[in-house]
């Protein structure tokens, strides 16, 4: 059965990568969200099984973190898991300790790790 996963705030280039990646490997429908706002709508409407937020959102720059935080402090979304795509290892520890879960840097997207890390969240692979 196949599961959701939103894309918030990647360009135009990035986006389709990550949702080239998640669909070759996972029985997966990506959504896109440009958007705070879009993220929350359609977080509360999808349930789902992951959220990736880009460290900044590339429709208007705002930090990755804010949405982060306010899709936890949000019941309806607060188990949801989350991953910051960041190649910055100081954007990943501050997800991970803002209650995030590991993210991947596009740097790494297509390295096996990448995919291994994902299947923890979108365990049906193709």
């Amino acid at each position: 059965m196949s599961k959701d996963v939103i894309d918030v705030g990647q360009c135009n280039v990035d986006h389709p990568n990550i949702s080239s990646l998640l669909t070759q490997h996972f029985d997966v429908t990506v959504h896109r969200a440009h958007s705070h706002d879009q993220a929350m709508t359609m977080a509360r409407e999808l349930n789902p099984a992951l959220i990736l937020v880009n460290r900044l959102l590339d429709a208007d720059g705002s930090p990755g973190m804010n949405v982060l935080a306010s899709l936890q402090s949000d019941n309806a979304t607060a188990d949801i898991p989350l991953m910051i795509v960041s190649n910055y290892a100081e954007a990943q520890e501050a997800a991970v300790a803002a209650g995030a879960v590991q993210g991947f840097g596009k740097s790494s997207l297509n390295a096996p790790e990448t995919v291994a890390l994902l299947g923890k969240y979108l365990d049906s692979t193709k």
